[in-house]
C-alpha cells in the first residue's frame, strides 16, 4: 500500500485560514507538527526530539481545553449556556 500523502504545511495553513479555523488550538498543533515533520531532515536529531517533546507537552495541556466542550469540538454542536455568567451589569461584570 502506498503511503498516504499529506498536505504541505503551506497548504494546510491556507486550508485552515480559508475555513476560519486557524485560531483553534488543535489545528495549530496539526500545523506545528506538519512543519516539524518537514524540517526533520535539516535538524539535529537531538533538537528534533526536543521539539517533538515540546509539542507533545503542549498537546497534553490542551486536555483541559476539551473538558465540557466535547459536543462543540468533536461534533460541531455548539450551544451557548442558557445563563450568561457573570450577568451583564452585575458587580462581577467587568
Amino acid at each position: 500500500m502506498p503511503p498516504e500523502s499529506q498536505p504541505s504545511s503551506d497548504d494546510l495553513a491556507r486550508y485552515l485560514e480559508q475555513r476560519g479555523e486557524l485560531s483553534k488550538p488543535w489545528n495549530l498543533q496539526l500545523l506545528r507538527l506538519q512543519k516539524l515533520k518537514e524540517s526533520k531532515n535539516a535538524m539535529d536529531p537531538e533538537e528534533y526530539i526536543a521539539r517533538v517533546h515540546e509539542a507533545h507537552a503542549d498537546l497534553m495541556r490542551l486536555g483541559q481545553f476539551w473538558k465540557g466542550r466535547e459536543a462543540e469540538v468533536f461534533g460541531g454542536n455548539y450551544q451557548p449556556a442558557e445563563l450568561l455568567e457573570p450577568l451583564p451589569g452585575s458587580p462581577e461584570d467587568r
